[in-house]
């Protein structure tokens, strides 16, 4: 199954959406995005770092956090934990804007929720240094307690009046710019979205950088830069990058030949394949085969 740019998160109960992940090195529960998975989903996130610290990049800016930090991060914007200290955790809340509004075009959604939502606001840390800040973290706390009990009668509504106070502090603190630049980030976003979803879906065609470039109506140099501010790498690693990343999945779950995996992932000769593969796993994709197949049967 492939894997896409785009997060749909399936809640526990369908008539509460809400859902907390926990994350670490070792994987999410439930089973989610973590560590090393840049995506993006149009539900709100807040994240709790809960133990060791984190790095995460958000429009191509990082953001070091420690434990009892957090940071919020708006819907529709790329993001992705780079960095997870060995023992480290964290918990994601992911809610829609909706559960903010009470009802559909109810005043509180127009004047309270919609605007910030809409804004070009990415994400905002909180980092605990004013007494509003140490409000919403005292929150995102009691949070993850009551998420990780459910024993509580009537539990789901606390998560929800939490929820809704924890966005009262928050957007009674900070103001909306309509500078260019926000405008600018957001719009970055949008175009860097729509590339790197083309480069997901068309990876094993032999794609250019002209074709990239034209599906976000940039040119070439322009997609160059905004693939080096936003994910630190160019179109062309990215692509290369992300073919290495399908070829593990087929080493690890078939038994296609080095040469037939190469061709699936859209490279056109197996020696580029085989030098790419080793520059970004050290290994050649025999041995990684091998040492995956002993860990699995081990």
């Amino acid at each position: 199954m492939k894997k896409q740019l785009h997060e749909a998160i399936r809640y526990p109960d369908e008539a509460f959406p809400y859902i907390m992940y926990t994350h670490s090195n070792k994987g999410s529960i439930p089973a989610g995005r973590g560590v090393n998975d840049l995506h993006w989903h149009e539900e709100l996130q807040m994240t709790l770092v809960t133990k060791g610290n984190l790095t995460i990049r958000i429009n191509g800016l990082d953001y070091s956090l420690r434990t009892g930090q957090a940071i919020f991060i708006n819907k529709s914007v790329l993001h992705m934990v780079t960095h997870l200290s060995h023992d480290g955790e964290y918990v994601s809340f992911n809610f829609p804007e909706k559960l903010l509004a009470f009802y559909s075009d109810s005043t509180m959604e127009r004047n309270h929720v919609l605007p910030y939502t809409n804004s070009y606001l990415l994400s905002l840390e909180i980092r605990g240094e004013t007494e509003w800040q140490e409000q919403i973290l005292q929150i995102l706390w009691e949070m993850k307690k009551k998420f990780e009990r459910k024993e509580s009668w009537g539990w789901q509504y606390e998560i929800a009046i939490h929820t809704v106070q924890l966005w009262l502090i928050l957007i009674s603190n900070i103001s909306l710019s309509s500078e260019e630049s926000y405008k600018y980030n957001r719009l970055q976003q949008e175009r860097l979205q729509l590339m790197l979803s083309f480069i997901h879906q068309n990876y094993t065609l032999p794609i250019t950088l002209n074709e990239i470039a034209d599906v976000a109506h940039l040119s070439v140099s322009e997609c160059t830069r905004s693939f080096k501010k936003s994910i630190r790498m160019t179109p062309y690693d990215y692509l290369i990058k992300y073919r290495i990343k399908k070829s593990c999945e087929l080493l690890e779950t078939t038994e296609y030949t080095i040469t037939e995996i190469a061709r699936r992932v859209g490279f056109n000769h197996v020696n580029h394949f085989i030098q790419s593969f080793k520059k970004h796993r050290v290994l050649t994709p025999k041995d990684y085969r091998k040492i995956r197949i002993a860990q699995t049967t081990s």
